[in-house]
Formats: structure tokens, sequence, C-alpha cells
């Protein structure tokens, strides 16, 4: 069963999915989710009773064109503390007509760079034309990838980082700095980072919220990918509320976000929010809602990741790799 199969290591998959092929299959799962063409069953998190991991399970198909694909892996938050990534998964691919298995990936890898990649996508459909400031929350490997993917989408003109580990953050900076090619400055708070960004990227795994409606500026766009289960909550009640006013409140799929993302799970729940408030991004995509409708509105995305990314990612690294071998 093997001997056709594409076994595809951490290594290869950063060859394969470029900083633009992911943008690209980013942007192609979120517009087939705004027409309805992509299958996305629920997906599976669930808190370990043993420690503070969590484990998850993503199942999904984009296209008739491409075959179904599952990730499974976990979240280790103790990770970031050793210099480790904390997700681990393995992703599966499908045959679209036999269900044989074609390929097996790194998954740790898929997830970063989709991650950041559809931050990428948010941002560029999100964001003012003239948003150049970033703020970036968070030291890791989101952290990083995200100030990478978005400079691929904007210009940036500045690009101050936070974390709460002072050396962590400028070691960072320091790395940010040699890729970006502009100053990275380390931030001393997380407030001192935010205010004045046009842009902020919250990457953390925070319970406790490290982005403040108070700080944004007119206009910010914030996305957050940390606040993937109800426990985590990365942004106040006052950004969500700030959003809702003036601007928009989006997610990646209203339904799973509903029962997943802290900041919207509470906002529901209080009545802060209401199900027809939450945008979906695949709808701003394809021209079915819209999020930004003047330069002072503040938006605010969550994400809390989706079997589709995965599914786009790991078909544009499958038809890669076969590409090579023609």
């Amino acid at each position: 069963m093997t001997d056709d199969v594409l076994f595809l290591s951490a290594r290869q998959v950063a060859r394969l999915l470029d900083p633009d092929t992911a943008i690209a299959s980013q942007r192609a799962a979120f517009t087939a989710l705004g027409t309805g063409g992509a299958d996305l069953p629920g997906k599976i998190m669930h808190p370990s009773r043993f420690d503070d991991s969590v484990v998850f399970a993503y199942v999904s198909r984009l296209s008739a064109d491409s075959g179904a694909v599952a990730k499974f892996g976990s979240v280790n938050p103790g990770n970031a503390a050793a210099g480790l990534p904390t997700v681990h998964a393995v992703v599966t691919v499908l045959d679209p007509v036999t269900g044989r298995l074609a390929a097996v990936l790194d998954g740790t890898t898929v997830t970063t760079l989709r991650t950041a990649a559809a931050s990428a996508v948010a941002v560029d459909a999100l964001a003012g034309p003239d948003a150049a400031d970033l703020a970036v929350l968070g030291s890791g490997t989101q952290g990083l990838a995200h100030a990478r993917a978005i400079a691929r989408v904007r210009g940036l003109k500045s690009v101050r980082l936070w974390s709460p580990t002072p050396q962590h953050r400028i070691r960072a900076a320091e790395s940010l700095t040699v890729e970006l090619g502009l100053p990275v400055e380390p931030a001393d708070s997380a407030e001192a980072a935010v205010r004045g960004a046009s842009l902020v990227a919250a990457c953390t795994l925070s319970a406790a919220p490290v982005v403040r409606g108070p700080w944004l500026e007119p206009g910010c766009t914030v996305v957050s990918v940390g606040s993937f289960e109800p426990t985590r909550r990365e942004v106040d009640a006052e950004v969500v509320r700030r959003a809702r006013d003036h601007g928009a409140v989006v997610v990646d799929d209203p339904q799973t976000a509903a029962g997943h993302a802290g900041p919207v799970v509470a906002a529901l729940r209080e009545g802060l929010l209401t199900p027809d408030d939450l945008v979906p991004l695949g709808a701003v995509l394809t021209g079915r809602r819209t999020a930004r409708t003047g330069p002072e509105d503040v938006v605010y995305y969550n994400s809390v990741g989706l079997g589709i990314q995965d599914a786009a990612a790991a078909w544009a690294v499958v038809e890669a790799a076969k590409g090579e071998r023609r």
C-alpha cells in the first residue's frame, strides 16, 4: 500500500509550501467555504484530564478533485518554554477517487504555515490599504510566522513585538529584523506594542486578554489565532464591543467559532453578540458580506482553525511534490 504514498517531512513541506503558495491555498480554502463548495465536518478538540494539553482531530475535503484530508495532533503549551512548537500533528491525504492513502505530511509545519497564511488573507481582505504598523503578541512559532506572512500582503513600515519573557522577545525581534529588512522593536508591554498599531496579530495561548479595547486605534484590524477553545481569550470584551459597534466581528466559520472561540463564546453567552453578528471570512472574500465600511472601523478576526485550511494546504503540497516528480 505504501509503494506510491508520498511521505513528506517538515523540511519538504516548508520547501514546497512557500509563503505565496500557502497564502493562495488559504484564499482557495475560504473561497470554497464562502461559495458552499467544501466539506467541513465538525472538528474535535478535547482538553486532556492529565495535563494542559489539548488533542484535536480535523477532517475535511476542499473539492471533488481533491480527496479527504485528516489532521490529528495536540497542543502542548509547555513546549514554548523549551523552545519547541506548541502544536504537533500529522496530516493524511486520501485519493479523491479510490480513497486510498495518497500522502502523509508533517502536520506541525502545515499548521504553522497555513495558520499564518490564512491570517495574511484575512489582513488583505479586512485591513485598510494603508495599514502598515504591525503589533505582534507572542514570540513563538506563530508570532514569527505571522510577521512573515503579513509582510507578504502589506508593505510594513514598523513592527513591534511583545511576549512575556524579555529574552524571547528580544531574540525574536532580532531575527525578524534580519528577515523582514526593517527594524522590529521589542516592546516592554502588550499595551506598548498595540497602541498606535493599525494591525495587531495575537499569537499566544493566553487564557487572559492580552489585547484590550481601549488600546486600539480607530481603523485597527485585530487578528487572533490563540483563542481556539472556550477557555482562551486573547482579547477582552471591549475589543469585541468596538468591532460590533464600529466595524465587524469576523470569524473563520460562525458555527465553529460559536463553540470554540473563547471571546466569541463569552460574548454570545453574555448577549454582547448574536449569531448574526458573526461575519464569515469566506463571505467577505466572495462579496456576500461586508466587513470594513470606513477607514475608522475596528475589525476583529478570530480564527480557531479549520480542517479545510489543512486540506487546501496539504493538496498544494501534494501537487507541488507530484510536479517535481514529473
